[in-house]
């Protein structure tokens, strides 16, 4: 019997992150964006700790490619304020998809991570990138597989 247990607490220095690249070819957004979220925050790492950004980086290519199931391709609205009065500006899901398919990925993903200070953390090691090449190919990604 070993009386000598210790728990580790991780104070977040010297982590090592890894780099993986995610395929959005006919993928659920909503499947992908809790997948991606969940390596962002770092729920993979047997280390985790929920107030220690120990999360890794997530290169998501194809965003085009994206897949919404039901009615969502018709009836999901994108709202952003200007600022100014009356500045409310709605833009559907299908404009938008062929206007900048990548905040599509990237908001769907950043709402899934924590708000606050930390959460902005989390979502700058996120790369969402419209085709299928990406400038991140000296960190050696390694591909992720999503299920479902």
């Amino acid at each position: 019997m070993n009386l000598n247990q210790t728990t580790t607490i991780p104070s977040g220095k010297g982590i090592q992150r890894k780099w993986f690249v995610v395929d959005a070819s006919g993928q659920t957004l909503g499947r992908l964006a809790s997948h991606a979220a969940s390596v962002l925050a770092g729920k993979l790492n047997p280390l985790y700790t929920p107030y220690i950004d120990m999360g890794d980086h997530v290169i998501v290519v194809n965003a085009e490619k994206i897949h919404v199931t039901g009615m969502k391709a018709e009836n999901k609205l994108y709202r952003r304020y200007t600022g100014f009065l009356g500045g409310l500006r709605e833009e559907s899901f299908t404009k938008l998809l062929a206007r900048r398919p990548e905040k599509i990925v990237e908001e769907a993903i950043k709402g899934m991570l924590p708000k606050g200070k930390l959460g902005r953390q989390m979502a700058t090691k996120l790369k969402v990138y419209k085709g299928a090449d990406h400038p991140h190919h000296a960190q050696q990604p390694v591909a992720l597989e999503v299920r479902g």
